[in-house]
């Protein structure tokens, strides 16, 4: 008999089949915003994504007529990447004044 044979009489559990546990995406949601330029919003965009700028028109457009856009949908590390990037942007006018970065936020995709 050899030692990998199990006695009569005894059990063995399955083997589980344990698959890892996947994370939720998260959205990077562009805000409506009524102060930048829209060429601002579009070179942001353009930049952070690496969209086409009919893409990007595409994108500020939904954000300004439905009050927000969802930009970017993936892994949570992503979404806080991209939305530091959005908000690493500012404005800047020519008479000095700083608009500051665009609205944008992430949340879980539900």
């Amino acid at each position: 008999m050899s030692a990998s044979s199990s006695q009569p009489g005894t059990t063995t559990k399955p083997d589980l089949d344990i698959q890892p546990r996947l994370l939720p995406p998260f959205h990077v949601i562009l805000e409506n915003d009524e102060f930048h330029s829209m060429e601002f919003v579009i070179d942001t965009l353009r930049k952070v994504l690496g969209v086409s700028i009919e893409r990007a028109y595409q994108l500020m457009m939904t954000a300004h007529e439905s009050g927000q856009a969802i930009i970017w949908t993936g892994p949570k590390e992503v979404a806080e990447l991209k939305y530091e990037q959005v908000i690493g942007f500012h404005e800047k006018r020519s008479d000095g004044r700083d608009l500051g970065p665009l609205g944008c936020r992430i949340e879980p995709a539900v």
